[in-house]
C-alpha cells in the first residue's frame, strides 16, 4: 500500500516539474519539437513526456540566458522618458505663464471697475446735444 502510494506521489511530482519546466522555458530554446508539441507530449504521457522532455527536449547548459529588456534599466536612459519630461516641463511652465497673464488681466478688470467713470449725460457740458 505505501509502496502504490509513493509510486504515484513520485509520478505526479515527475509530472508536474516536466510540464512546469516546459511551459517556464523559451519556446525558441526547446530541442526536438515546438513548445505546445512538448506540453500535448507531457499531458499525454505523463512520465514518458517527462523523461523525453528531460533527456531530449530540455536547452542544454546550465547557465540560463539574462533576459534582455526592451528599454534601457534606468528612467535618466530613456531617451522617450528624456523627451516627455522635458515635454511636460514646457507644457507646465506655459501653463504657469498663462495662468498669470490671466491673473493679470483680471487685476486689471477689477480696477477698471474700481475707477469712477466719467459718465457724460446725452448732453455735452453747454447743454447742447
Amino acid at each position: 500500500m505505501l509502496f502504490r502510494v509513493a509510486l504515484a506521489v513520485a509520478v505526479l511530482v515527475i509530472f508536474v516539474y516536466g510540464l512546469v519546466d516546459v511551459i517556464r522555458t523559451e519556446g525558441r530554446l526547446t530541442r526536438g519539437i515546438s513548445k505546445p508539441a512538448w506540453i500535448i507530449v507531457q499531458i499525454i504521457l505523463p512520465v514518458l513526456g517527462a523523461i523525453l522532455w528531460l533527456l531530449i527536449g530540455r536547452p542544454r547548459g546550465t547557465a540560463q540566458p539574462r533576459p534582455s529588456y526592451p528599454h534601457p534599466t534606468a528612467p535618466d536612459d530613456d531617451p522617450d522618458f528624456l523627451r516627455n519630461l522635458e515635454a511636460r516641463r514646457r507644457t507646465q511652465a506655459e501653463a504657469e505663464r498663462l495662468k498669470k497673464l490671466k491673473d493679470e488681466l483680471d487685476a486689471k478688470a477689477k480696477d477698471a471697475d474700481r475707477k469712477p467713470r466719467h459718465d457724460t449725460d446725452e448732453h455735452d457740458t453747454d447743454g447742447l446735444k
